[in-house]
């Protein structure tokens, strides 16, 4: 046998299928990347760097312009209602009333009566829903309404086992409840 069929023999039997043979292969292969890529590479110097690079930093927002934080103000925009409809609150609580007072009828009727106080998004998400799993029974206090915008309300419920969030949209001044969400105190 010829000695260079032993080392590639060598090679590839023992070597290469131990640890610190693929570790110096590997070793081995990134020496030569980088060797290659300095052989081909242009000789720049580290002091040029990029060749049109601009002295200064680059400002995409006027320096004279002002704050550029949240605009807004302090107090919160309230609810707009259409002439003759009900407020959001009057819809909360007879929301409340209605996903509360599920387990004396049956899931028809639930369904029937929180029906003309949601959106057809959440209507269609509650259509599966079964009144005997809503976790509550009665409510403990007041609820408080948090306005976001003129069209976009929040409604915190404290109830008997935790606290039940409704979220209320007017998109054409008729306030319908968009969301629901329980959550344990």
């Amino acid at each position: 046998m010829s000695v260079m069929r032993r080392a590639i023999e060598f090679l590839f039997t023992k070597a290469l299928r131990s640890r610190l043979g693929i570790a110096l292969a590997i070793g081995v292969l990134v020496v030569g990347v980088l060797g290659a890529a300095r052989l081909f590479s242009d000789s720049v110097g580290p002091a040029t760097g990029l060749s049109n690079r601009p002295s200064e930093p680059i400002t995409t927002v006027d320096p004279t312009a002002g704050d550029d934080g949240v605009v807004g103000s302090t107090t919160p925009p309230s609810p707009a209602t259409r002439p003759g409809a009900p407020r959001p609150e009057q819809i909360a609580d007879r929301f409340t009333a209605a996903w509360l007072g599920g387990r004396d009828g049956g899931a028809d009727e639930w369904h029937a009566a929180l029906r003309p106080l949601s959106t057809p998004e959440l209507t269609e998400e509650l259509a599966g829903a079964d009144p005997a799993g809503v976790p509550a029974e009665r409510t403990t206090g007041e609820p408080s309404l948090q306005p976001r915008t003129e069209r976009f309300v929040e409604v915190l419920v404290p109830l008997d086992s935790g606290r039940l969030r409704l979220e209320l949209v007017a998109p054409d001044g008729q306030w319908l409840v968009d969301a629901v969400d329980w959550e344990r105190t």
